[in-house]
């Protein structure tokens, strides 16, 4: 550790590269983690290497490349930001838990629950540290929700009701390619509202689940369109419907979930409670964001993943994830069989 002038030690910044220079790793973790305190943005890797060389000299980034095992290779790195297309997802986080560095990875983790377990048994191994950026985890509103959730002021959990509409204009052509993406609209839309069911109903046990889908004809299509019912222990449901050729005023987004005193929805976030048998709304105020969720929930997520590397913040491994990816194959059979299945 270098000595600071108060006499005290700093410490140095942590060296970071980001690899995938795609519409998330540009609106998201380059200008939140340009601003960022105690971190340093040393390479930039994509295959397109005058994007890199643009995109390093807009955020002062000193190295670029155009090839993964070249930046492992070239640079003294403490950890990653995996952000390429998702059939990448799980070869890149592999190579750089492999080189010895932290990894977080956008979502998905990986294509398949087994993809999922070979990223876990590779940050064991390496004993490294692995994120999988969920980041609606980390909304502020959301953060206020569990809490409330946690309290018990919403009474017993007994469903959730979430859904995304997205314009068709803006689904980009390799989300189109099963190879590529994974899937379709569910993969792109309905994984992150799976997730956040999952987490803030405390990962309950699945037991059947039902599925439809709109998918064009051929071996490496994806689907468009996906609703999906699933009942869980103690009869707690989750349902969500999906759509990315939705044609209206614009993209819908929306999250509700229902207890047995009261209900909360997002976003705003508004909350019903029972109080004296009448329903009350209890919404937190506050002042208004000066930033927008999205950009909210990227900040707090990185700042949490830079506080675990500096073993500020305890961390606890994405295991969790094997639930919801087993889930998310439970989902596609059902809806690829046209029939409920019992999981």
């Amino acid at each position: 550790m270098r000595p600071s002038p108060a006499g005290g030690t700093s410490r140095p910044p942590i060296r970071i590269a980001v690899i995938g220079l795609g519409a998330i790793a540009q609106t998201a973790h380059l200008p939140v983690l340009a601003k960022m305190r105690g971190v340093q943005i040393v390479a930039l890797c994509d295959n397109d290497l005058g994007k890199a060389r643009s995109l390093a000299q807009r955020f002062s980034v000193p190295d670029t490349f155009g090839d993964i095992e070249d930046l492992l290779e070239g640079e003294a790195l403490d950890a990653a930001v995996v952000a390429t297309p998702n059939h990448l997802h799980e070869p890149h986080a592999l190579s750089a838990l492999r080189a010895g560095l932290h990894v977080l990875c956008e979502r998905p983790f990986a294509l398949t629950s087994r993809g999922v377990e070979r990223i876990l048994a590779a940050a064991k191994k390496a004993d490294r540290k692995v994120f999988v950026a969920n980041n609606h985890r980390f909304r502020s509103e959301v953060q206020t929700l569990r809490a409330f959730i946690q309290g018990g002021e919403l009474g017993t959990l007994h469903s959730v009701r979430a859904g995304a509409y997205r314009l068709h204009s803006t689904v980009v052509p390799w989300r189109m390619r099963r190879a590529e993406s994974g899937g379709g609209a569910f993969f792109e839309l309905g994984l992150p509202l799976l997730d956040l069911a999952a987490w803030l109903a405390n990962f309950p046990q699945p037991l059947r689940v039902s599925a439809t889908m709109d998918r064009a004809r051929g071996a490496n299509a994806v689907e468009d369109a996906l609703f999906v019912f699933a009942e869980c222990a103690d009869g707690f449901t989750v349902t969500l419907d999906v759509n990315w050729r939705y044609v209206g005023e614009g993209d819908r987004w929306w999250f509700e979930v229902l207890g047995t005193r009261g209900s909360a929805r997002l976003s705003p976030l508004r909350i019903v409670k029972e109080l004296n048998g009448i329903p009350t709304d209890v919404s937190p105020s506050g002042a208004s964001q000066r930033e927008s969720p999205f950009i909210q929930s990227y900040r707090a997520e990185l700042a949490h993943f830079l506080a675990v590397l500096r073993e500020e913040t305890p961390y606890v491994s994405p295991d969790d994830q094997l639930l919801v990816y087993r889930g998310l194959e439970g989902i596609y059979k059902a809806a690829e069989d046209g029939k409920e299945i019992r999981l």
